[in-house]
């Protein structure tokens, strides 16, 4: 009875009054309308397949620059003009055994005694002769994957369709910090003696650790790394000769109301006779072309 008698002395406060208690999510994820965790690799790519190519790109060598006249406003456009030479499929990389979908494309030709015996096995397995370079390029899925053999020509692009092109960019050799990063240098005249062309302090005394900071821009090698041109539009296809035409001026290149010379028009980097990377554009719409699901309906099953 006494305690009867106690409760009937609690007074709640209105609803609206009390905190409003939420419960916390499961985070041990067993309920069943709960969606499954998507933390493996499978589930990583699915989230990046559009970023990934339907089809295989190609391998080319870049023999210089050229120009081409609009017919319409008369005007002239600089443009590279890149080889393909026995650009031939060498084998497949699959989920299963690599994690992921690629083609391994090779071009050009090399002497089997110029050619490592592990490598010239890897070619003989294939039934493919040996190359002069080989590179490899991611596909979305298996319908991607060409068959081993297949030969990739010029007309494996079309004519206004968007390419990213890679190549590694010239290299420059050990160079100072005015040209690899452009400092503006010490002093021309009072207060330097002989060190106007150098960098100067590299880091702090006691306030930073005495030390150099990972990263700092200094002085080194410059150049010689991969360097990706997105969005470059193909101009011209030759398949007889090989020859895919490039221009960097893609979106500016059929209007007429565009006179701005201040725009570069070189679209890929590197020398002549460096090797290019091809690929479909990534940030453009995928070409519409009837080859991807019609030669790439029967996938080898060979691998690498």
């Amino acid at each position: 009875m006494a305690l009867k008698s106690s409760v009937s002395f609690l007074h709640l406060p209105p609803s609206f009054l009390l905190p409003r208690i939420t419960l916390a999510p499961n985070r041990f994820n067993r309920s069943q309308d709960l969606p499954l965790l998507e933390s493996t690799t499978a589930a990583a790519l699915e989230r990046k397949a559009y970023t990934i190519p339907l089809r295989t790109g190609a391998l080319g060598i870049k023999k210089g620059m050229t120009a081409i006249y609009n017919p319409e406003t008369g005007r002239r456009y600089a443009c590279t003009v890149v080889q393909m030479d026995r650009v031939q499929v060498v084998a497949h990389k699959t989920r299963k055994r690599n994690g992921y979908f690629a083609v391994q494309v090779g071009s050009g030709w090399k002497h089997p005694s110029n050619v490592t015996r592990p490598l010239l096995g890897h070619y003989a397995e294939h039934g493919v002769s040996p190359k002069r370079h080989l590179a490899e390029f991611k596909v979305r899925d298996e319908n991607g994957l060409l068959g081993i053999g297949e030969m990739i020509g010029a007309s494996w692009f079309q004519e206004g369709q968007f390419v990213d092109a890679r190549a590694n960019c010239r290299g420059m050799g050990f160079a100072g910090g005015m040209k690899r990063h452009g400092f503006s240098g010490q002093p021309a005249s009072h207060g330097v003696s002989l060190t106007h062309r150098s960098m100067g302090s590299a880091g702090q005394s006691q306030g930073g650790g005495s030390r150099v900071y990972p990263g700092k821009k200094m002085a080194g090698r410059m150049g010689g790394q991969q360097v990706t041109v997105q969005n470059v539009k193909v101009l011209k296809v030759d398949d007889v000769n090989g020859l895919v035409v490039l221009n960097g001026m893609s979106q500016y290149l059929m209007t007429s109301n565009y006179n701005s010379p201040t725009t570069s028009a070189g679209c890929i980097a590197g020398p002549d006779g460096c090797v290019v990377k091809l690929q479909d554009a990534v940030k453009k719409p995928w070409p519409e072309i009837p080859s991807i699901v019609e030669t790439a309906s029967e996938p080898s099953s060979a691998t690498a």
